[in-house]
């Protein structure tokens, strides 16, 4: 047996004893965690949006993969953990490549049928890369309006559902750093639009732009996002975190 291992374990031995030893400290120690009882509420949680939602997500019942493996997993995590008690279900509905019209066409199925009570949308960064990389005419009025016409019909259709609408962003880095003026005009565009639907919905809004800005103060671009949209993990932490400080209230 190898030194490590062997003062491991030593160590190990020596903790269990002073928890039968000191019970009292381990009784003090569960009193100080974080979870809350069951208080009978229950709540219906849906993320919605493209790739950066999606996560990589299986479309059945895969419970190792239904939620992804980015920011909405994290969040679902999170929150299932610090709250076992409650009755929480979580949906992720996210899919690669979705415009705010492609959210519109399945719109029925994928939202209003689920009827979540707390609405969380991604959405506009593959509406400006069909601009910029596939030449597509689409404005950002027109973005403001699909979109704007979709938070009216979730309102009409649940009209006590609390929305959550996300910031797009990018980074300049892998196609962005390429023209990044232009893919800044355009997303500062889509980005003024969903702060105003906010505004206009009573919807909690998470910003992000700023987030992943102050983030290149502790590290280069390629830490958190690795093409200039799609966030590495580090990425999906941040979104995670400024969610959760964003939406508390609500859980």
């Amino acid at each position: 047996m190898s030194n490590s291992r062997r003062n491991f374990l030593k160590k190990a031995s020596l903790a269990g004893a002073a928890a039968i030893a000191a019970p009292q400290l381990v009784s003090a120690s569960a009193k100080n965690d974080n979870f809350i009882p069951d208080d009978g509420t229950g709540k219906t949680f849906l993320f919605q949006g493209d790739s950066i939602t999606d996560g990589g997500r299986s479309y059945d019942k895969d419970w190792n993969h239904v939620y992804g493996q980015g920011y909405a997993y994290l969040i679902t995590a999170r929150i299932n953990f610090d709250y076992p008690g409650r009755d929480y279900q979580f949906f992720n509905r996210g899919i690669s490549g979705n415009t705010i019209n492609d959210l519109a066409a399945r719109w029925q199925k994928d939202t209003l049928d689920i009827k979540p009570d707390v609405l969380s949308i991604l959405v506009g960064i593959n509406d400006v890369h069909k601009v910029i990389m596939q030449g597509d005419k689409s404005t950002a009025e027109d973005f403001g309006k699909a979109y704007n016409q979709l938070l009216t019909q979730t309102t009409g259709a649940l009209p006590n559902v609390k929305l959550i609408l996300l910031e797009p962003f990018i980074l300049p880095v892998g196609m962005v750093n390429k023209n990044p003026e232009l893919w800044a005009a355009e997303v500062q565009k889509r980005q003024v639009v969903v702060r105003t639907l906010a505004l206009k919905f009573n919807a909690i809004f998470v910003p992000l732009q700023d987030v992943f800005n102050k983030a290149l103060q502790k590290a280069k671009a390629e830490h958190w996002i690795w093409d200039g949209v799609h966030p590495m993990p580090a990425g999906h932490e941040l979104i995670a975190l400024e969610w959760m400080k964003s939406v508390k209230k609500l859980y």
